[in-house]
């Protein structure tokens, strides 16, 4: 059984309960974690899915016997959900996307301090994390991070300046993939297939492509140039990606989103 201490949420909502809910499945104690949310039906979803005692009642108690206290509300939010909690001595762990460790430092009273970037493929154990942390995060406080974040998908470790990228990147990037299956299956009913066949197809294909990117380490231009013949469906297919400048309208977008990240922590 892994055992970092006594951990809360302060926030019940579809995150929390994903990496709350891939905790236990990971060998920590539900005993050992709690949550609290104002919202009654998040408290109940929270408990149904991960095991784990939620409440509505203020969380003052919970929050004094607790060792990591994670942050999953809203950043628009964060300063009134955290205003009469005493959190000064503990470790905060933060997901709410924008908020740099500066401002979650005062706001929460705090000098151990870790900001996270998840992403929501978490909801299914293969979500990714980007964390970054106040220099008061000891090796031990980092290593309880990992095991935390590890427990539904992958982790990487960045300096703070790079947050915002993240955010724009792998935080917003499955609403990307998302639009992107539904643009290939579109295309597939287009041309004649059932939306449930075209659906399967393109999802399973996106899948199988970034499995095959990420279990070989080729480059994704070495990939792509192996499904492309010359003169082919593929290349014709690529020509009209290339003349509507598909890569730079993605591009924009990450950068955009990324953008909107810094502003939230103004």
């Amino acid at each position: 059984m892994k055992n970092i201490g006594r951990i809360i949420f302060i926030g019940a909502g579809k995150m929390a309960s994903a990496i709350a809910g891939g905790m236990v499945k990971n060998g920590f104690n539900a005993d050992n974690i709690s949550a609290y949310d104002v919202n009654s039906s998040a408290v109940e979803s929270f408990t149904t899915t991960t095991g784990v005692a939620a409440s509505t009642e203020h969380p003052e108690r919970m929050v004094k016997e607790a060792d990591i206290v994670i942050i999953a509300v809203k950043p628009q939010v964060i300063k009134s959900a955290l205003a009469e909690l005493l959190l000064a001595e503990k470790t905060i762990i933060s997901i709410a996307a924008g908020i740099t460790i500066k401002l979650l430092a005062k706001i929460s009273g705090s000098s151990k301090i870790i900001r996270v970037m998840p992403n929501t493929p978490a909801l299914v154990g293969q979500g990714v994390s980007a964390w970054c942390a106040s220099a008061d995060i000891t090796e031990t406080e980092a290593d309880a991070v990992k095991l935390i974040l590890s427990a539904v998908g992958k982790v990487c470790r960045v300096d703070e300046k790079m947050m915002d990228a993240v955010t724009g990147l792998s935080g917003s990037g499955p609403a990307y993939v998302f639009d992107f299956i539904q643009a290939l299956a579109d295309g597939g009913v287009k041309a004649g297939l059932p939306r449930d066949t075209a659906l399967m197809l393109a999802g399973q294909t996106v899948a199988g492509a970034a499995a095959m990117m990420i279990e070989s380490g080729e480059h994704p231009a070495v990939l792509r140039d192996m499904v492309t013949s010359p003169g082919g469906t593929t290349a014709a297919a690529l020509a009209v990606l290339e003349r509507r400048a598909f890569k730079g309208i993605v591009s924009d977008a990450v950068n955009t989103a990324a953008a909107r990240s810094a502003e939230l922590g103004k």
